[in-house]
């Protein structure tokens, strides 16, 4: 049987009321896709719902810390002004929380499936309309990522690739749990779906694309 984890990194845009002050006179940027990820977690909770699992999901906007990363990337302009010792409490407190809930899932998850497929929801401002579905891991992500790909509507322009330019949160993923069982699923929508309805209604595919990946999964 095969466990489905979703996780979604830039959720939001929302700034913790301790940290407000910071970004005073940019609010437009940390509301832009700049400061979060349209779409992704609405897509993310979804997809939870269909697969009734939880959700593990960033609560801040990524311009504070960017779960994705690492080091001093980890910042951008505006939170690099922060003092270490504040930078420092915001890696334990968010990064850390955000890594344990997903390290305790998969603890559970590798006791009692013989599969394990993680999806990372992300949207991007790609081409309109495409879909990018970019597997490692366990060939059952690829079996997987290929078959939902192929099964979206012909308005979208989906396909499924091996993911090769790991972000610092996938190498942490495939170092720490690297398995026969575990695979990964980077699942990337361009923006134009959510933010303009383009080429469809952001409501009708996300229900196509959430009934692709369960048909998928359940094959």
């Amino acid at each position: 049987m095969t466990s489905i984890l979703i996780t979604c990194s830039n959720a939001t845009c929302a700034v913790p009321e301790a940290h407000r002050e910071l970004f005073k006179g940019s609010e437009d940027l940390v509301t832009s896709t700049d400061g979060w990820e349209p779409g992704a977690l609405n897509l993310a909770q979804g997809l939870a719902m269909k697969f009734s699992t939880p959700l593990i999901h960033g609560d801040v906007t990524r311009l504070l810390i960017d779960l994705e990363q690492d080091g001093e990337h980890r910042w951008s302009k505006i939170s690099a002004k922060l003092p270490e010792a504040t930078r420092e409490k915001l890696v334990m407190r968010l990064e850390k929380k955000f890594r344990h809930a997903i390290e305790t899932r998969l603890a559970e998850d590798f006791k009692r499936h013989d599969a394990i497929i993680h999806l990372l929801i992300h949207t991007a401002p790609l081409t309109d309309g495409k879909i990018l579905f970019e597997y490692i891991g366990s060939p059952r992500a690829g079996e997987i990522a290929k078959a939902a790909s192929a099964h979206l509507p012909g308005e979208v322009d989906a396909s499924a690739h091996p993911l090769i330019e790991k972000s610092p949160f996938v190498q942490w993923l495939m170092e720490n749990f690297s398995s026969e069982k575990y695979g990964v699923i980077r699942l990337t929508l361009s923006h134009s779906f959510f933010l303009r309805s383009v080429p469809m209604r952001w409501e009708t595919m996300k229900k196509s694309l959430i009934q692709a990946l369960d048909n998928a999964a359940k094959g």
